[in-house]
């Protein structure tokens, strides 16, 4: 034992301020956080035990359906149309070479980097009524102008272009690493076949960048189930009023935000959040399960 110790313990004690800074600011905020959500406390007053009620509270109230109502549909749209472009960009960028491959790749990626705030205000401009550009353009075919960030009806579809527009160049930049370490001469024996063009991506391609997909597709739903920043922006959101014209951008993050910082409800913003962790977990976990099972 001692000549374990005597060997091993200078490993440990250069990886020790790892661990105490990973416990100080990683585990020490969740289990604060989990400890928090049993009670009733506004920062400022004593906390109040109150058990589960929290959990209830949150469950039964109108915001939360719809917040979580609001998450599916932007869930289920915005990571399937999501990963698809960026594969289709992630494919015509690898068949190109030199400059323009160079071209297109830092063009594609560019939204990625540009700040969200930025962002967000470029996308208030091109969605503004009667002067945005989108309406411009719509009103050269005679149609009326959309009011994208005030009608309901097609707010969230205006959030997942923004989230799109943004996400597409990261997520291609990651699927063409994974096209690039495909072999080329797969390609090469399928094309001796006869194979065209999209059998050679049905059958060759997509099968090889499987881990790549798994991995941009795993990412994009951890993502969108923590939606928070754009719809904030483009609603401009504050912490009394959030969420836009009859809540139509409400998700769980901005909802937890807003009574935690809105309503002095860290008790109840706590026990939100780790229902929606419960769920990001869930998912996460189904998405490795039913890879392995193919």
């Amino acid at each position: 034992m001692k000549k374990w110790v005597a060997k091993n313990l200078k490993h440990y004690i250069m990886i020790l301020p790892f661990f105490f800074f990973f416990a100080m600011f990683f585990l020490y905020p969740i289990l604060k956080g989990l400890n928090t959500s049993f009670y009733k406390w506004d920062g400022i007053n004593p906390a109040e035990f109150v058990g589960l009620n929290n959990y209830v509270s949150i469950v039964k109230s109108s915001d939360f359906v719809k917040s979580f109502t609001n998450l599916l549909k932007y869930v289920s749209i915005t990571v399937p149309v999501g990963i698809t472009v960026a594969l289709l960009l992630a494919l015509f960028v690898n068949r190109l070479k030199g400059f323009w491959a160079t071209f297109f790749r830092s063009a594609y990626f560019i939204p990625t980097m540009i700040p969200l705030f930025l962002a967000a205000s470029i996308w208030r401009w091109m969605y503004a009524p009667e002067v945005g550009l989108l309406n411009t353009i719509i009103g050269w075919f005679g149609a009326d102008s959309i009011n994208w960030l005030k009608d309901p009806k097609v707010m969230i579809f205006s959030l997942i272009v923004v989230d799109v527009w943004r996400a597409a160049g990261f997520n291609m930049v990651i699927l063409l690493a994974g096209l690039k370490n495909i072999p080329e001469d797969y390609y090469d024996a399928a094309r001796v076949d006869g194979a065209n063009k999209f059998q050679e991506v049905i059958y060759i391609t997509l099968p090889l960048l499987e881990p790549v997909l798994f991995f941009s597709i795993t990412y994009g739903f951890i993502s969108a189930l923590q939606v928070f920043d754009a719809p904030w922006l483009l609603t401009i959101s504050n912490y009394e009023y959030y969420g836009g014209r009859m809540k139509a951008l409400l998700f769980p993050v901005m909802d937890m935000m807003g009574r935690a910082f809105g309503n002095l409800q860290f008790g109840k913003a706590s026990a939100y959040g780790f229902l929606l962790t419960i769920l990001i977990v869930a998912v996460s976990a189904t998405l490795f399960v039913f890879r392995k099972k193919e």
